[in-house]
C-alpha cells in the first residue's frame, strides 16, 4: 500500500492493520478507539476523509463542504457546519474517545 502524498512509498500502519484483519483480527484497525462511534460519528468521519481524499483542507471550506453534502452534525442532528461547530465538534468527540479510552481500554 501506499501513501496518497508519495505513492511509491508504502504505508507501514496500513499494511499492519490489513495483516490484522486477515488474520482475523480486525478490532485492531480500531484498537485506540475506547467505544464504537455512533452512527452521526462515523458518518461524519467517513465525510471527512472523502474531503480529505478530494484535496479540501481547511475549517472554513470543510464545513462548507459538509454542510453542502447535508452531513449530520453528530451534536446537534443538524448540517449547521460552521469553522467554529466543525472545531467544537472535533474538540467534543476527540474528548469524549479519550475518556472512554481511559475508562475502557482499547480495541472498542
Amino acid at each position: 500500500m501506499s501513501t496518497p502524498s508519495n505513492p511509491g512509498r508504502p504505508d507501514a500502519f496500513k499494511e499492519m492493520m490489513a495483516a490484522a484483519r486477515a488474520a482475523g483480527r480486525p478490532e485492531l484497525a480500531h484498537q485506540g478507539r475506547g467505544r464504537p462511534l455512533s452512527a452521526a460519528e462515523d458518518d461524519f468521519a467517513g465525510a471527512l476523509m472523502a474531503l480529505y481524499g478530494e484535496g479540501i483542507a481547511g475549517q472554513a471550506e470543510l464545513a462548507d463542504a459538509l454542510a453542502a453534502r447535508g452531513v449530520i452534525r453528530p451534536s446537534s442532528g443538524k448540517p449547521d457546519w460552521t469553522a467554529e461547530t466543525l472545531a467544537a465538534e472535533l474538540r467534543t468527540i476527540n474528548a469524549d474517545l479519550d475518556a472512554a479510552y481511559l475508562e475502557n481500554g482499547f480495541g472498542a
